[in-house]
């Protein structure tokens, strides 16, 4: 007998259409649920809207599994009940999110920005800038998108730290992130958002920074403490690239806006061409191994 899966867009229906021993119904997020959706074995929520769908769990008693295209969970994790698993969209996004590190680090170092404004004031700003070789990169965060990150990094001779929840073979504990942060000229988080996440880098986390250092936030806006790291934008001392804020959106006036040192982007890491193409593969993946009497390879367990 097949299973049923509530599918939110039409790309998802094609893809998960192809899978055997699938049944994809198609659903609005936001809208009543279509007839025989109440039997559903499977919910995958949506992207932009997704968090909304959790008011639809009372809704559909045969749940077994919630299949996210996000690789961050943080939405879901608590409020799915017990019995339902949930698996995030791990492996789908890192390659982008990566790529945005990259850009960001690129664009800091080798001035982009003031070359574009030189450009539109017609100004032949010919000089010297830094580079991204050779520099010393701490990636905190050792999953799938701190490992994509790091490949790239190293094809442009960077060298790179990783630093993971615990130590282990050529990753560091977060532990010793004390005796690490003085010593890179980048620190990049790529980390869940868990109890333990919020709020870690603070004023203490960034004073232990080495001067003229670069924090980038490829992770979640709450990891971040704002007003601590708009005192060391404003000083000179650190520069930054933010993809997340906290608050986010960001409000027209907030400080952030014009913070100096700071590159700025609208939390659109893994928003590029193909995000839909490589989140449906990754969750079709996923509810194919749950069809055939497996457990999903990305299963979140616990805080992640």
């Amino acid at each position: 007998m097949p299973i049923t899966v509530l599918v939110p867009d039409d790309h998802g229906m094609s893809v998960l259409a192809e899978l055997p021993g699938v049944r994809p119904v198609r659903f609005e997020v936001g809208e009543p649920l279509p007839p025989g959706a109440g039997q559903a074995d499977v919910l995958i929520p949506g992207f932009q809207a997704g968090a909304r769908a959790i008011t639809y769990l009372p809704q559909l008693p045969n749940l077994k599994l919630v299949q996210l295209l996000s690789a961050g969970a943080e939405s879901w994790i608590g409020k799915v009940p017990d019995g339902i698993m949930l698996a995030n969209c791990r492996g789908a996004h890192g390659g982008s999110t990566a790529e945005w590190v990259m850009a960001a680090l690129l664009t800091i170092y080798r001035e982009m920005r003031e070359f574009a404004a030189a450009q539109a004031d017609r100004r032949w700003d010919l000089h010297k800038t830094d580079t991204l070789q050779g520099k010393r990169v701490l990636t905190i965060g050792a999953g799938d998108l701190g490992n994509q990150l790091k490949r790239r990094l190293e094809a442009f001779d960077a060298h790179v730290t990783m630093v993971g929840t615990t130590a282990r073979e050529g990753v560091h504990g977060v532990a010793e992130l004390p005796q690490l942060l003085g010593d890179h000229d980048a620190v990049v988080l790529m980390v869940p958002v868990t109890p333990k996440t919020v709020g870690m880098v603070d004023a203490e986390f960034l004073s232990q920074m080495a001067d003229g250092a670069v924090l980038v936030n490829a992770a979640r806006g709450s990891v971040v403490v704002t007003d601590d790291l708009l005192a060391e934008l404003r000083s000179g001392r650190l520069r930054a690239a933010l993809d997340v804020t906290d608050p986010e959106p960001l409000p027209s006036d907030h400080p952030l806006w014009t913070a100096p040192g700071l590159l700025l982007t609208p939390h659109v890491a893994g928003t590029c061409a193909g995000n839909f193409e490589r989140a449906y593969a990754v969750a079709a993946s996923q509810i194919a191994m749950f069809a055939a009497g497996e457990k999903p390879a990305n299963l979140v367990r616990g805080e992640y």
